[in-house]
């Protein structure tokens, strides 16, 4: 593949990613910026708390757009055509003290101070609550190994490096409020106004109403909370903007080209985009994501506590799974709970498998392809790690433990592994290994306490002891393939009065494995041997 090819390709792909990389080729056909600076590809956070999923999958799929981006214009990683600026709202007031967090009462005491203003409540030896958790976000990124520049909002206002667009902003404060006012309710309007002040007496952000006197210097009036009348500067860390005025001021003094929301920031986003025209910039190209749902098709909610973490998606699958679920459909809801972990692993390295032999237009449109390229890994068309495989599927080492019991352990699981997996070893299969630990996990938690075997109902037993019979003909070395064939025949055998095959084989998951559901027969038992199987099917008989 040559990159000429990569670059024809990725300008007629239906991708997701590249149709709005498209978009970002329209606002600057030559690639570049007419003063030649980088394309800015930005993502927020609020932290009020810690990184979660929802950070993650809008770092990803932005990144996803941005490496599109590039393959769009024949450009590198390494080229700097692109940057993605982590942008942390850590001036916001902290409006209420989260339950989960320590030492409330210290948050209590310095309720409606900016979040980078008041102290550390986890006693971590970071200067602040945000200090904190912008750390940790930046940890939480890294470890994906994520390329973006960090720009915390309490640095470019204390800094005054956010002071001219501040003047802008106070230059066109009747404009903001004639787009704001008709989007607020009665009693908001009376104290609405787009400059937040810093109050000099209790360090609080202040919503009140302010009248500007000098826009060129930055001065501002307001009553204070004690009703003393202060003017002071708005510039150097002595004011915030409100919500969608600052999203937008930010998309202005960055030269933010693309960023994505979620479906609850739609109004927002309306609003901060005539925001900015207002200050004489350009709203940034972006999509509008659905949210993530739980089981029950509820939205999920930090403080219901009914999502999954990112923790516990690694606990029992990998980050590459996580990765290929969020890929698809961006504009769709989907539901995220440990359910969907394991087809989402089988998936991605289905997917994976197949790249090497896709032609390009295809592999274009295949999530391992974006998501081999988000950390850099890919050069120009190079795409490392196609056509790579595992051994076992996901659903056959769920299957292997669940037989062997919630007490099972790495250990016994590579014993088994020895029967179908040629030089099985985890230090030369690390791949392999890690899903041994989460399949091992996952068990514990979610399959082990759900397996329930039955008895065999009387032409189910007959048809089991026919198994059984073949598999002690069998050599133990017999193909997956050859052994399944042999399942498959049995199952057709009309003295055992199965209506189809899939009848045949629910008796075999139900009755040997406990579950409503399983692997290819002829694989699991080869995995878990021969002498293995027959004696689960002689538990069966007994039962």
């Amino acid at each position: 593949m040559t990159d000429t090819a990569l670059i024809e390709a990725a300008r007629s792909s239906k991708a997701w990613p590249f149709q709005e990389a498209q978009r970002l080729l329209k606002r600057y056909p030559d690639g570049a910026k007419p003063d030649g600076s980088p394309v800015l590809f930005e993502t927020g956070y609020g932290p009020s708390g810690l990184p979660h999923i929802g950070t993650f999958q809008e770092v990803l799929r932005t990144t996803l757009v941005r490496r599109a981006f590039e393959a769009l214009i024949g450009a590198r990683p390494e080229d700097g055509k692109t940057r993605l600026v982590a942008f942390s709202d850590d001036m916001d007031g902290l409006r209420k003290v989260p339950d989960n967090l320590p030492n409330q009462a210290l948050l209590e005491a310095n309720l409606g101070k900016p979040l980078s203003r008041i102290p550390d409540p986890f006693d971590a030896g970071y200067e602040s609550f945000a200090a904190h958790n912008n750390a940790r976000l930046r940890e939480f990124l890294d470890r994906f190994g994520f390329d973006y520049e960090f720009v915390a909002s309490s640095d470019r206002y204390n800094s005054g490096d956010f002071d001219e667009a501040l003047k802008q902003v106070l230059r066109k404060n009747q404009a903001i409020l004639d787009i704001m006012l008709p989007t607020l309710r009665e009693e908001r309007r009376a104290t609405y106004s787009p400059v937040l002040p810093i109050s000099p007496t209790s360090g609080k952000v202040l919503q009140v109403p302010v009248e500007v006197v000098d826009a060129d210097a930055g001065m501002v009036r307001f009553t204070d909370e004690h009703g003393s009348v202060v003017e002071q500067s708005a510039f150097g860390g002595m004011a915030k903007l409100q919500w969608k005025v600052d999203w937008a001021m930010r998309w202005y003094a960055l030269g933010v080209d693309y960023e994505m929301y979620g479906k609850d920031l739609t109004d927002s986003g309306v609003q901060s985009g005539k925001i900015v025209q207002v200050l004489g910039g350009r709203k940034p190209e972006g999509l509008i994501y659905e949210l993530f749902l739980d089981a029950n098709g509820e939205k999920i909610s930090k403080s219901k506590g009914n999502g999954l973490t990112i923790d516990e998606w690694l606990t029992y699958g990998s980050e590459e799974s996580l990765g290929f679920y969020i890929f698809p459909n961006p504009k769709s809801a989907k539901q995220l709970h440990a359910g969907v972990i394991p087809r989402a692993v089988d998936d991605y390295w289905q997917f994976r498998e197949r790249l090497a032999e896709q032609e390009l237009d295809k592999q274009l449109g295949n999530p391992v392809w974006h998501l081999l390229r988000v950390n850099g890994e890919g050069k120009g068309s190079d795409t490392p790690g196609a056509g790579d495989t595992l051994p076992v599927t996901y659903a056959l080492l769920l299957n292997l433990v669940g037989v062997l019991g919630a007490q099972a352990n790495a250990e016994q699981v590579w014993s088994y592994l020895g029967n179908y997996v040629e030089d099985a070893d985890p230090a030369k299969q690390p791949e392999l290994a890690a899903l041994v630990t989460t399949a091992l996990a996952y068990n514990r938690e979610f399959v082990a306490p759900t397996l329930v075997k039955r008895a065999a109902e009387a032409n189910e037993a007959a048809a089991l002891r026919a198994l059984d019979a073949e598999l002690a003909k069998v050599d133990p070395a017999t193909s997956a393939e050859d052994l399944q064939t042999m399942v498959y025949e049995i199952g057709k055998r009309e003295e055992f009065g199965f209506d189809n095959l899939r009848d045949w084989f629910k008796a075999l998951y139900e009755t040997l494995l406990g579950s409503a559901q399983g692997p290819r027969m002829g694989s699991f038992i080869a995995l878990y041997g021969i002498d293995n199987s027959r004696k689960l099917i002689a538990e069966a008989l007994s039962r």
